[in-house]
């Protein structure tokens, strides 16, 4: 999880996009993971988890807004898909005690962590 966690951050930071491909490889590499893992995550696993699916969601969803005809259909089930991890790790964080605003909080905070590592290593 930690790599996937790692990769969406650089990916978050780039000036530019990446491509369709590699966009596609990257969310099959996360559907991998989850469809073996995600029943069994930790808390940690659970944040990064929904940090990596909102934000692969919300790409996709603009993404296929933009895409070429072909493209526009991946796109969607992408994001329908990485929609329900997301549901199902914000349910599962919700019965771990924490407030909408508390994920809304942590979810700003994980955001922000790469935005800095990001500028750490520019200088």
């Amino acid at each position: 999880m930690d790599t996937l966690y790692k990769q969406i951050q650089v990916y978050l930071n780039m000036d530019g996009e990446i491509d369709f491909k590699e966009f596609q490889s990257y969310y099959q590499d996360v559907l991998s993971h989850l469809n073996e893992q995600a029943d069994s995550f930790q808390e940690d696993e659970l944040w990064k988890g929904l940090f990596i699916v909102e934000s692969v969601m919300s790409n996709a969803e603009n993404r296929a807004k933009t895409a070429k005809k072909a493209e526009v259909k991946k796109y969607t089930k992408m994001a329908e898909r990485t929609k329900l991890y997301a549901q199902n790790f914000t349910k599962r964080l919700h019965e771990a005690g924490y407030s909408q605003d508390e994920i809304n909080d942590k979810f700003e905070e994980m955001l922000a962590e790469g935005t800095k590592e990001e500028n750490e290593s520019r200088s």
